[in-house]
């Protein structure tokens, strides 16, 4: 029987649903040595699947409709490989695309095709309206948003935007690595109910940030408290299901 590892030793099986591990496709792994290096990172930190998620952005020539293809060959090379960590569908949506998208394409990038969740990548700079407006659409459209990386977007009312995103149905998802030694402002996010779950963003096996979850949960875990497992395990089970989900505390803001 294969010992677990990492956060799945004390969550039980961990998704990471935020990383570029699709070789050749956008700005993440260059080659399939690199993603399967990247899925072996992932085992060895307890990561039980990944969703892929590439850009769905003006400035990456990215085919929606191939997407399932890649992933299929990718989870065939790593059986090949005796690689135990999955690969799910997905995309990172640029908040300017997602008006563009039909329900077809929408349900492509979905996060782990549950049909229900969308991570959606806001603009640079500071948050504006024209997130709100696209978060209102998807869930017109029948999706609720993850927002990536709020640690991207500082502002005086960044705290004010996330909670009124939060308080339309979104989720907010922080990268990972900003909790291997939080800063403050992190922890204030985290304190004010402005952060759901986290993602590794990860690009690659050779630079950057790690495809690993485990050691900021465990931080996570003495900020967050009780909600860490929820955090770490059913809101991200719940989101590749396509589940009915309920979040245990409300923004403070």
């Amino acid at each position: 029987m294969q010992r677990r590892s990492g956060a799945a030793r004390k969550y039980g099986p961990v998704i990471d649903r935020h990383c570029h591990v699709l070789p050749g496709l956008d700005d993440g792994a260059v080659d399939v040595a690199d993603s399967l290096a990247m899925a072996r990172q992932a085992q060895a930190d307890g990561i039980a699947a990944i969703c892929a998620t590439p850009h769905i952005r003006h400035d990456h020539d990215v085919a929606i409709a191939g997407i399932r293809g890649r992933v299929e060959r990718l989870n065939e090379t790593l059986r090949r490989e005796g690689v135990a960590c999955r690969i799910l569908t997905g995309g990172e949506v640029a908040e300017t695309e997602a008006f563009a998208l039909d329900e077809a394409e929408l349900d492509a990038v979905s996060l782990g095709s549950g049909g229900s969740w969308i991570l959606l990548e806001p603009a640079p700079g500071p948050l504006g309206p024209s997130l709100r407006e696209a978060v209102d659409h998807l869930a017109a459209c029948g999706y609720r948003s993850v927002i990536a990386h709020p640690e991207r977007h500082p502002a005086p009312d960044l705290h004010a935007r996330l909670g009124d995103l939060v308080r339309r149905g979104a989720l907010v998802q922080a990268t990972a690595a900003m909790f291997v030694e939080p800063s403050t402002w992190m922890v204030e996010l985290v304190e004010l109910g402005l952060v759901h779950v986290l993602g590794s963003d990860a690009h690659s096996s050779r630079h950057g940030r790690p495809v690993a979850l485990a050691r900021p949960f465990e931080r996570l875990g003495a900020i967050a408290g009780g909600h860490v497992e929820w955090m770490a395990r059913d809101a991200p089970s719940a989101i590749v299901s396509g589940r009915p989900l309920e979040v245990p505390f409300e923004p403070r803001t």
